[in-house]
């Protein structure tokens, strides 16, 4: 009898178990790599997005040289441009990678990302365009690669959505049903109550109404890029309702961003719009996120924070990018005692005198006491004077 063979239940056990550890080993890797890949999309995208206003500017500003009716006095003449056309291919390229970024990666980490977009933009407007990035401008643009830094480090790596039936199961999920009831009466509320009366009073109107439909416009494309995934790795999804129902959902959704973002525009300045916006869609899609998706159940507390305090890190750096970038800088706007003069030193020539101390103050009083103890009268009669 052969006391080394195992029993056959047991050799089962343990083929199984080796098979499951390298099944849970394959689907981390699988979930690894995912997520790099809707990294590279995002900042590919914002790479494409940010170089895509440059070009349309910079194709602008040449017809403007040429004499030709420029676009704001209702001119065309921008179509015969081939830079313009590179600027709308660049921006076209952006958005498709945009697209598909969140059918690899969490909308946690895809959608803040979209700040690269606006540095990007500044930093090349800056070599480009001549357009002058101030200190204030320099410190945002640090700001936000640090923020971003921080929130690609703490985002959540494992997708909770790999397919569209898994998509259907987490619509129907209590929790985002009446987050989406509250999405659309809000929405409802503020375009046919709030925006004719304040709308053109208070910026803020027509922000909300983009960035709430917002983060259902993104939750449709996650949907359907997930969809679409599916669609080449060779399944029927073109035969599923919710593949259409999410199409329409993001054609409505899309309509309503773009007509009240273009309104808050022309009434109200670019530089204040844009960080708004910004801020409150990406809180938006964020808290969507949260309560469809459930992302953040998987993070850990430190995740958490770093995730939170990296986005907060991102608003800062685009407020300093945007709210200051008027302003003129330079050293004869620092304190007195902070500007240099021509020896080097902050205080110019104007020779070192020591602090006083209180040891100081009481020895010139000993000394004064003593030299109108000896001079008697003279200093008797100086004190009271």
């Amino acid at each position: 009898m052969n006391y080394n063979q195992k029993p056959a239940n047991q050799t089962c056990c343990s083929q199984s178990a080796t098979t499951n550890g390298l099944d849970v080993t394959t689907e981390m890797e699988v979930g690894r790599t995912d997520f790099y890949i809707g990294l590279t999309l995002a900042v590919s995208s914002s790479a494409f997005i940010g170089g895509s206003f440059i070009l349309k500017k910079k194709g602008l500003l040449r017809l403007a040289s040429k004499g030709s009716m420029r676009a704001g006095q209702g001119g065309y003449a921008y179509l015969k441009e081939w830079l313009w056309w590179a600027g709308l291919i660049s921006m076209g390229a952006g958005e498709a990678a945009n697209f598909a970024a969140y059918a690899f990666a969490p909308a946690t980490l895809v959608t803040p990302l979209g700040a690269l977009s606006v540095l990007v933009s500044a930093i090349l407007s800056s070599y480009f365009l001549n357009e002058r990035l101030n200190v204030h401008g320099k410190i945002g643009c640090l700001l936000c690669i640090m923020g971003s830094t921080v929130m690609v480090i703490h985002a959540p790596q494992e997708e909770e959505v790999a397919s569209l039936t898994a998509m259907a199961e987490k619509l129907k999920d209590p929790g985002f049903i009446v987050f989406a009831v509250c999405v659309v009466g809000s929405s409802l509320v503020l375009i046919f109550a709030v925006a004719p009366r304040f709308g053109q009073k208070n910026v803020l109107v027509y922000i909300l109404i983009c960035s709430v439909i917002g983060s259902l416009s993104v939750s449709c494309v996650k949907g359907l890029g997930i969809g679409i995934k599916e669609l080449f790795a060779g399944t029927a999804v073109l035969k599923e309702p919710l593949f259409w129902s999410l199409v329409i959902c993001l054609i409505i959704c899309v309509s309503v961003q773009i007509s009240y973002l273009n309104k808050a525009l022309d009434i109200y300045n670019t530089s204040l719009v844009t960080p708004i916006y910004y801020v409150f869609f990406t809180t938006s899609v964020m808290a969507c996120s949260a309560i469809l998706f459930k992302e953040w159940l998987s993070m850990t507390t430190d995740g958490i924070v770093g995730t939170i305090s990296g986005f907060l890190t991102i608003i800062l750096g685009i407020f300093l990018l945007h709210a200051f970038k008027d302003i003129t800088f330079n050293w004869d706007s620092l304190p007195f005692y902070l500007r240099k003069g021509p020896q080097g030193f902050p205080w110019g020539n104007q020779p070192y005198v020591a602090v006083p101390t209180l040891d100081t103050q009481s020895e010139d009083e000993i000394k004064l006491s003593r030299d109108g103890g000896s001079k008697g009268g003279w200093a008797t009669h100086q004190r009271a004077s």
